[in-house]
């Protein structure tokens, strides 16, 4: 049977507030996606996930709903949305949207009337408690701003809980009628044509009621993993049977930010919570060979048989790989093969492929909450000219989309020199074996028996010996 395109297939991330501007108020829009999708689809990719373009006050760039239903000013409207879907259709390119369950904006209708009594219709539809800021329901915080996840509102004489800025109340998943509202939201989009969605910090939905004490509150780690309640599994269950009902092998990618592959396998239930959990430990891995296995052994190791794993290198909440690993230019050449012969559906970042770094941001200049600007700074697209980091990834993509083993092969270690790593992919008659050399010295490579020859190398020509920070594909 053919494997779902979500498991073979290659999503590009695009921030659209900083991919490509066309009207001129210097901002990213959706005519600039949709005039950049022949360049996607001569790259090579098979869908795109676009961060949040839903009516928002930009408080936190757009992960402050506002409207789940309609389209941002700054970015077009309905009309753009529905243009964009139908031409990256055309072109075989999915689309999946940003999703933003666990909370709106404080300017949403249902928040409005949340907070304009005790007894409205709403009222139960976010975490309001008797108490002060002062003195919190419980020693949760805030992220970005730090402090109490809770803030006073003047006209209900309590205060809510938000789990990032004020102006993101949380929604109160334990009450029906927001799993049903929030349930609309998923079909509208889904009616429009829309393939599928990322769901943003899936791991905090599901809140037990009463809303403990976090233990080790002062444990940046702890803290992070204390979000793991068992309430979110029914959430995602009713949020995966809802997607499977409709046609075209919908999905769904979660950001689960629990540092932990194995906490992280859970949200994929029994085949029916999420399709794809983001795993993002490698995202904090240095670039290191022995760091490297390990990472990789814990996703062949905690994660289910039949739970299909996701890459990723860089996004729009961390630093890009090419200025974690130094703006060394092989390691970021090799990073990209590193990426996209995993056993597991790679997802790149907008400009990973052009070997962008972070942008220098002066303060005065961000916009951020998080101070996240140096990761989403607009794309320099005069550098997709004549740029051999772009030949390298279209020769990698094309290399995987031709190759039932590198798309969705077995995966297997072939035992390497150190500061090396070297694997095989098999699917059928097809094999593929990968050798990366994450050090700055020659290394010898021991290849299968068999007559090998280079399809990728990294660095020119491949002799039998990997040259330093050299990465190499063989058939």
């Amino acid at each position: 049977m053919a494997e779902p395109w979500w498991k073979t297939g290659v999503v590009y991330q695009i921030y659209p507030r900083s991919f490509l501007d066309t009207d001129g108020d210097g901002m990213g829009d959706l005519a600039g996606i949709t005039q950049r999708l022949d360049y996607l689809s001569d790259l090579g990719v098979d869908a795109i996930w676009l961060s949040p373009v839903f009516t928002s006050p930009q408080k936190d760039m757009g992960y402050d709903v506002a409207d789940y239903c309609d389209i941002d000013p700054l970015f077009g409207d309905l009309a753009d949305m529905d243009r964009l879907i139908a031409e990256a259709h055309a072109r075989d390119i999915k689309v999946l949207l940003d999703w933003v369950p666990n909370h709106t904006s404080d300017q949403h209708p249902w928040f409005v009337e949340s907070r304009s009594s005790r007894d409205n219709p709403k009222a139960d539809w976010y975490w309001w408690r008797d108490a002060t800021r002062e003195d919190p329901p419980n020693n949760w915080e805030a992220n970005f701003v730090g402090g109490p996840a809770w803030t006073f509102d003047d006209t209900r004489q309590q205060v809510y809980l938000h789990n990032f800025l004020p102006e993101q109340p949380d929604l109160n998943w334990r009450n029906p009628e927001v799993v049903a509202a929030m349930h609309d939201t998923l079909r509208f989009w889904l009616d429009r044509g829309v393939d599928g969605f990322r769901i943003d910090v899936i791991h905090l939905l599901g809140k037990p009621e009463l809303l403990p004490n976090q233990p080790g509150a002062d444990d940046p780690i702890g803290r992070v993993n204390f979000f793991d309640f068992d309430d979110t599994h029914e959430i995602l269950r009713g949020v995966r049977a809802l997607v499977d009902g409709y046609d075209g092998d919908r999905t769904t990618v979660g950001e689960v930010f629990l540092l932990s592959t194995k906490l992280v396998a859970k949200y994929y239930g029994n085949n029916d919570e999420l399709h794809l959990a983001f795993n993002f430990p490698p995202l904090f891995a240095p670039w290191d060979a022995d760091v490297w296995r390990k990472r990789i052994g814990r996703v062949i190791d905690e994660m289910p048989a039949d739970a299909w794993p996701t890459w990723v290198l860089s996004n729009h909440d961390q630093p890009r790989h090419r200025t974690r690993y130094g703006n060394h230019e092989g390691r970021a050449r090799s990073a990209a093969v590193l990426l996209l012969t995993q056993r597991g559906t790679p997802f790149l970042y907008a400009g990973e492929e052009l070997g962008l770094e972070d942008a220098v941001v002066a303060p005065e200049d961000m916009v951020d909450p998080g101070g996240r600007d140096g990761c989403r700074a607009p794309i320099p697209w005069g550098q997709a000219d004549d740029n051999t980091m772009l030949d390298l990834y279209r020769a990698i993509l094309r290399a995987r989309k031709n190759s039932p083993a590198l798309q969705a092969g077995d995966f297997a270690w072939i035992d390497s020199a150190p500061g090396t790593l070297v694997y095989e992919r098999t699917r059928g008659d097809d094999h593929r074996v990968v050798a990366i050399n994450f050090t700055d010295e020659p290394k010898p490579v021991l290849l299968p028996e068999g007559e090998w020859r280079c399809e990728v190398t990294t660095a020119g020509d491949f002799t039998g010996q990997l040259t330093p920070n050299e990465a190499v594909i063989l058939r």
